[in-house]
Parts: C-alpha cells; structure tokens; sequence
C-alpha cells in the first residue's frame, strides 16, 4: 500500500509532487527553515547569552532591594491603604522590614543587609522597582514570568531565545536548566519549548547528587560507536527525505539525537568543576560546610562555564532543603527563611558577577534575577507577607544594562507600583532588544496566527539601556 504522499512521488514522474509541494511552500514560514548553529539577529546586540537566577516563591522587595521608611513608622498598626484580595486572606498589620538597608558602592543603591556579598556589586545592578504580574497565584505566576502567559503550554523564554538566535555551540544545548533540586510550581511547562521545535526544549541537568545527566557514557569502542551514529543518520535522513516539507517534528527529533551524542563528549567536560582554581570554588563557596550553599555555588559556577562555551540561555533554579515547594514563599517565619535563602544565594550570585566580570564575559551576558511576584507590606499572621503581583523587584546586569541604578517606583509602603510601570512582557522585550532581537518580529505560526513571547504586548525599556 503506498501512501498518497508516495503516490504523488511516484505516479506521472513525479509531477504530482511538484504540484503539491508548491502548494505546501505558499505556507511556509521562517519557523520551517533548518536552523544554523546560531542565526543573525535584527540588529547588533548587546548581550550574546543570558542567565536567569530564578528566586522560585517570591522574594519581598520591601527586605531586599526597596526600603520603605514608612513602614517603620506605621510598623503593628493598622495598614491604611486600600488592601486587594490576597492568596490566603490571613491579613494582619503594617510590617516593618526587619533588615537594615545601606547605600553600597560609588552609585549608593541601597542594598538590604541580608546581601553582604552582592552589595559590593552593587554598581552593577539595574534595579527595577516598579515590576507587575498576572497573577497572584505561584503556577500561573511561574508561566507568565517564564512564558509571557499564565496558561501552561506555551513557549519559555529560553526557548524563545534559542529558536531565534541558535546556539554558539555546536555540542551543547542551546537552553540549559541547572536543577538545584526544587521543580517550581508548574513543573517542567516553566522550561517548554511549547510549540516551538522541540530541539529547543529545556535540557535539565542534575546538581542533586550523581552525574548531571543519565546516559552520558556511551557503551562499546569510540569507533564502533561512531558507525553506529553514521548508520543511524543515514537512516533518519533518508526517512526524513520521504516526509518533505512537513517533516519538522522528525528533523527536530533527528537533530536532538544528534546533539544527544555529541554531548557525550561535552557535558562531562563542561560539568567537571574540578578543573577550576581552589580560589574559584572559595570565591563561589563551593567548599561551604552548608550544603545546600555548596550547591547553589555549584550552580552558578556551571552557569558560567556553559556560557563560557557557548549556551545561549542559563537558567539557574532553587535547591531543595529550606522548604517543600517555592522556597522563598514565607507566609510565616520570614525572618528566619528569607535570611536563610539570602545566605544560600548572596555569595554565589556575587561570586558569578565577579566572575563574569574579569573574564570579559558581564558586558555580553545578560543576567536577570527575581521570582514570580514579591510580597505584602502588611503582613500575613504576625511574621509573615503574603503574595504580592501589584509591584515587587527584579534586577538586571551586564549585557548593555545601566549599573547602579533604580528604575520605577512603588508607592510609599512598597505595595503597587505607581512609576514607570513594568511588565513582565516588557521584561522579556528588553531582554530580546538586548540580544539583538526585534520582539515584534520575533514569531511562530501556529494555530493559525504568528504567536510571539511578548504576545501583543511589551514594550523595551529603554532608560535601563547603556
């Protein structure tokens, strides 16, 4: 039985086929174009790759990067603004940060004192005060931060990135997450490639315990192998040769496997923290007698060295240990575990922007820091916030950003955003600016309609731009 694909191959020298694969190039996309090892942006970047410190739960902006004198003042009474609802409803009175804040560095940006070590880079962060969410809630917040959308299914910014830049490298993925352990609310649709070709899925790699991926060692000698892998292409290839143009679910599963064998080689190269400097891992503090900030240090040393060799897009998750989901989600005993969680990071995030920095590396990589939304000013039972969309913070730095600065404003107990307003769609245009990429030209037909990250939103915020 010959398929009606085959048929028109066949019948009448093939001129069936060539008929209706006209038909079929009059719906072609830019999205059915192999991709290069990397691909030419719209205009010249700034930043080449990008790194995503994920703060999974929502860290309080009003204890961390945005004092608010007022609620010191108005600290156990009554709060006096308008109050929306909140997740859980268990609202109690004005709550004053229990940190102190200082001015750091030759800019003064205040920095709380729950972050000693990324104080001294303070120069070199855009802080952004006036962030905005969709949602209140941690999975649908988690998906607008990562995807533009609050419904699972869509697309993930680092796949956004590796469909319209490629990857620098040839052997590695191009959108990494680094698994500290702590899945986000939301699961692995956080890390998607959603529609998109599936070459640009996620590639998670374990920091846990035991080697960062399954499977990496090959069986049998390098030759044999290297048959085996040039018997099976050819297969694939000729089998894909029968599908024409429809044949992107194929190509995308060819080229995954591809990539699979060259990891073979890469991934342990590229994991093998050993190669580094003793004073490397103790600038990291990968030799801490904490264990988990042993790995968050892990973490963000791997973070560098992927960039290092050509990973387009980093994305940096929590360790588990402090909490059973959303570690930084404190609706009770915030002092104790925003300190603890501050304590795990602060070193290692210092440490990487260091790190960056000497290599050369900070002015062409683009590093983003925050969770999902921030926290209430009033406080939930008596010591702890509550989930807060209506403004929080989020920094930036290198890759074409502004250092030692604050963008936007929340109002005077730090509740909603009233300057210079910032959406997360306008997060992920100015991401997209910064790697060289026009959001609006950024798209994917699907469904019949070009979908883009920034929806038919967003706009680059442009006052934060070198």
């Amino acid at each position: 039985m010959l398929s009606r694909r085959a048929l028109l191959q066949r019948v009448s020298t093939g001129f069936g086929w060539l008929a209706f694969a006209g038909l079929l190039g009059r719906n072609a996309t830019a999205s059915d174009i192999p991709h290069s090892a990397f691909r030419t942006p719209h205009f010249s970047p700034r930043a080449k790759r990008v790194i995503f410190l994920f703060m999974d739960g929502g860290p309080s902006q009003v204890d961390t990067f945005d004092p608010k004198p007022r609620l010191k003042a108005e600290h156990g009474k009554p709060f006096p603004l308008r109050m929306d609802a909140t997740q859980f409803d268990a609202i109690g009175k004005t709550l004053a940060s229990p940190w102190e804040f200082s001015p750091r560095g030759k800019s003064g940006l205040p920095v709380s004192e729950l972050f000693p070590h990324l104080g001294g880079c303070a120069d070199d962060l855009c802080v952004i005060r006036s962030m905005t969410s969709a949602s209140p809630e941690h999975a649908q917040a988690c998906y607008f931060l990562h995807t533009g959308s609050t419904m699972q299914g869509r697309p993930s910014m680092g796949a956004w990135a590796s469909y319209g830049l490629g990857n620098e490298a040839a052997n590695l993925p191009g959108f990494v997450v680094l698994n500290g352990g702590m899945m986000p609310l939301g699961g692995v649709a956080n890390w998607s490639s959603g529609f998109l070709p599936a070459r640009h899925e996620a590639t998670q790699f374990n920091l846990v315990s035991g080697p960062v991926m399954e499977n990496l060692a090959a069986p049998g000698p390098a030759a044999a192998r290297a048959n085996q892998f040039a018997f099976i292409a050819e297969n694939d290839r000729a089998f894909a040769s029968t599908l024409g143009p429809q044949s992107a679910a194929v190509e995308s599963a060819i080229r995954n496997y591809e990539l699979a064998a060259a990891m073979q080689m890469a991934v342990p190269e590229a994991a093998d923290l050993r190669s580094e400097s003793e004073a490397t891992h103790k600038l990291y503090g990968t030799d801490s007698s904490d264990p988990l900030k042993a790995r968050y240090a892990r973490e963000c040393l791997l973070a560098r060295r992927l960039v290092e060799r050509g990973v387009r897009f980093v994305e940096v998750s929590a360790v588990s240990g402090i909490r059973f989901v959303s570690p930084w989600d404190q609706h009770g005993n915030m002092k104790k575990d925003h300190a603890r969680n501050a304590f795990i990071v602060d070193q290692p995030i210092a440490a990487l922007l260091k790190d960056l920095k000497a290599r050369g590396l900070l002015d062409d990589t683009l590093v983003l820091w925050g969770g999902e939304f921030g926290r209430t000013p009033f406080a939930q039972g008596n010591d702890g916030r509550d989930h807060n969309p209506q403004g929080f913070t989020m920094w930036l730095a290198g890759g074409g950003v502004r250092g030692g600065m604050t963008y936007g404003a929340t109002d005077e107990f730090g509740y909603r955003a009233v300057e210079n307003v910032v959406e997360m769609h306008d997060l992920h245009a100015t991401m997209l600016h910064l790697l060289g990429v026009d959001h609006e030209r950024l798209t994917f037909l699907h469904g019949g309609r070009f979908h883009r990250l920034t929806d038919v939103f967003g706009h680059v915020l442009r006052e934060v731009l070198v």
